[in-house]
């Protein structure tokens, strides 16, 4: 069989595959999402003025950041699953938490700064989050490889870090719980960079195990 015809047969399979790869990666994520959440409660734990906290819209605002990456990504990465799938279409859904931050960014540049931009931009936590949501995300990049091992995409290195995308949206919303940085540009630069190497390690990883 050439390769043309291997691409045919595996989509028309595709109506039982995509459910199935769906299934797996919710279950995935899900036996692993404890162990994320061990590591959260042993070492970070909730900011203990989270019930003030909540009252300021750019602590919301980071929810909503870090779930607009993790969900688009789950999408994308079951799109992908599927041998003759294309990321054309779909890759404007990944720029959601971007389109958020830089709403964020121009709010809080029109109100009277609390502090300076350099401070802002460096906040007290960036060196813990650069080691928490990597730590925190590998539980989760492991299942959501898993889960997508049950598919067949064609381009295994970008399914892979999709999958890494999921899993720092993931961890980056547990981390948001514990971070007292909230201003969007302390998120924009430190949660980034942080997604960036899961994404990167996500590629790596993928172009091996996602490979068929």
């Amino acid at each position: 069989m050439d390769t043309d015809q291997l691409i045919r047969s595996l989509a028309a399979d595709n109506t039982h595959r995509t459910p199935r790869v769906g299934s797996m990666l919710t279950m995935a994520l899900l036996v692993a999402a404890p162990l994320s959440i061990t590591i959260f409660a042993t070492f970070l734990g909730v900011r203990p003025d989270v019930m003030t906290a909540m009252h300021n819209p750019f602590f919301d605002m980071k929810f909503a950041v870090t779930l607009s990456l993790a969900i688009p990504a789950i999408i994308v990465s079951l799109h992908l699953s599927r041998p003759e799938a294309l990321l054309r279409g779909w890759g404007w859904l990944l720029l959601l938490p971007v389109g958020l931050l830089a709403v964020a960014i121009g709010s809080e540049a029109m109100m009277a700064p609390a502090m300076p931009m350099t401070m802002r931009l460096m906040g007290k936590n960036s060196r813990v989050c650069l080691v928490a949501i990597p730590a925190m995300s590998l539980p989760l990049l492991a299942g959501a490889l898993f889960g997508l091992r049950h598919g067949a995409p064609s381009r295994p290195a970008l399914a892979g870090a999709l999958a890494g995308l999921v899993s720092a949206g993931l961890a980056a919303t547990l981390y948001a719980s514990h971070c007292t940085d909230d201003s969007p540009l302390f998120v924009a630069t430190w949660y980034t960079l942080a997604a960036a190497l899961v994404t990167a390690i996500g590629a790596a990883v993928g172009s091996k195990v996602l490979r068929y």
